[in-house]
C-alpha cells in the first residue's frame, strides 16, 4: 500500500476512533436533555397510564423529563413505526405492549417494522390481566348467560377496541374463537375513547386490560364478568375468574414494556433499563400499580433479555391465533 493508501486507512481508523470514543462519551453522559416516550394509544388508556406511573419516577432517577406523546392510529403501529425510525440515541423511546409488539407481526403482512429486527428491549413495566365487560344495563347477569346471549345474537351485539391490533381487539378476537361467534366490531382510537362509549351505553361489550377498567368496575358504571387469569385479582376480589365462570379456554394477560430503537448504545439501555427496576422497586409506584390491577414482573423478568424473549414467545404465541388484514 502507498503512502496515499495508508493515509487513507489511517483517517478512516481515526474517524472510526474517534465515533467510537464520542458514542462512548454520549453513554456515559446521557441523558443531557429532554426524553420523548411515545404511547401508541390517546391519552386515558392503559398503556397510557402505566406509562406516566413507571416514566415518571424514571425521569427523577434519570435527572431529565420524560415527555409523553400519544400518537394513535392503526392499533398502535403508526406510532412503532415512527419510533422504529426515530434516531437511536436514547431521546425517543415508545411503550409498546402485546399488540404493537407481538400480535402485529401476525396481522399486518406489510407492516413496516418487525418488533425484534427494528427495536432494543428495554424492560417490562406491568403485566395487565384481560377482563370481559359489559355496559352496565347489557342483558345477561353472569358470564353464562353473557356466552349464550352473544351467540343468539352475534350479528346484532357489538364490541368495541382500540383498533385493529390492539390489545382490547387481539384479546376478544381470541373470545370470539373460544365462543365461534363474529358479533359486530367497533374501532375507536385508543381504549380510553372505547371505554367512554361503553360507560355511556354506546355500544355492548369489550375485552379490556384491567388497568383501564377498575375505576369504573368500582364505580358501577360498567358491569366485569370475569377476569381471564388462573387466580382473581386482588383490586377486584368479587369479580370470578373465567375458569370459577365456566369458560376456562379464554385466558389473556397483556403487558406493556419500553422499547428504543434497533442500535441504541447499550449503556444508555442499561441506563434506562435501571431507572425502570428502581421505579418498579418504589413502594409509591408498586401501589399505584396494584391499585389498578397490574401485575409486577420479579427481577428476573425485568431485564432487557427477559423482555426480548417475551417478544418472540409472544409472536409465537399470537401468531396461530389473528387473522392478517389484507
Amino acid at each position: 500500500m502507498n503512502w496515499y493508501g495508508r493515509s487513507l486507512a489511517s483517517g478512516f481508523l481515526a474517524v472510526l476512533a474517534g465515533l467510537g470514543l464520542s458514542l462512548q462519551v454520549q453513554a456515559q453522559t446521557y441523558p443531557t436533555r429532554n426524553i420523548t416516550m411515545i404511547v401508541p394509544f390517546a391519552a386515558g388508556g392503559p398503556t397510557d397510564v402505566i406509562a406516566r406511573i413507571v416514566t415518571g419516577h424514571m425521569a427523577q432517577t434519570l435527572g431529565q423529563t420524560i415527555i409523553i406523546e400519544n400518537v394513535v392510529g392503526a392499533g398502535g403501529t403508526t406510532a412503532t413505526t415512527r419510533a422504529a425510525r426515530a434516531a437511536n440515541d436514547g431521546y425517543t423511546l415508545i411503550t409498546g405492549h402485546m399488540g404493537t409488539h407481538a400480535a402485529s407481526v401476525p396481522l399486518y403482512p406489510k407492516l413496516a417494522y418487525h418488533p425484534e429486527k427494528d427495536f432494543e428491549p428495554v424492560g417490562l413495566l406491568a403485566g395487565t390481566p384481560i377482563l370481559i365487560l359489559a355496559r352496565k344495563d347489557f342483558a345477561p347477569k353472569d358470564l353464562k348467560e353473557f356466552i349464550a346471549y352473544v351467540k343468539a345474537n352475534e350479528s346484532k351485539v357489538n364490541a368495541a377496541h382500540a383498533g385493529v391490533g390492539s390489545v382490547s381487539n387481539v384479546s376478544c378476537e381470541l373470545l370470539n374463537s373460544v365462543l365461534g361467534v363474529k358479533p359486530i366490531g367497533v374501532p375507536f382510537n385508543g381504549t380510553g375513547p372505547a371505554m367512554n362509549a361503553l360507560v355511556a351505553g354506546q355500544v355492548d361489550y369489550m375485552c379490556d386490560q384491567i388497568v383501564n377498567a377498575v375505576p369504573q368496575i368500582n364505580g358501577g358504571t360498567i358491569k366485569a364478568y370475569a377476569v381471564a387469569t388462573p387466580e382473581r385479582n386482588p383490586s377486584l376480589p368479587n369479580v370470578p375468574t373465567t375458569t370459577e365462570a365456566g369458560l376456562p379456554a379464554f385466558q389473556a394477560q397483556a403487558w406493556n414494556a419500553i422499547f428504543a430503537p434497533k442500535g441504541t448504545p447499550p449503556d444508555v439501555v442499561a441506563k434506562l433499563n435501571a431507572a425502570i427496576v428502581k421505579a418498579l422497586d418504589d413502594e409509591n409506584v408498586r401501589k399505584r400499580l396494584l391499585e389498578l390491577g397490574s401485575v409486577i414482573p420479579p427481577a428476573a423478568d425485568r431485564t432487557p433479555a427477559a423482555l426480548g424473549t417475551l417478544v418472540k414467545s409472544e409472536i409465537a404465541k399470537w401468531t396461530p391465533v389473528v387473522k392478517p388484514v389484507n
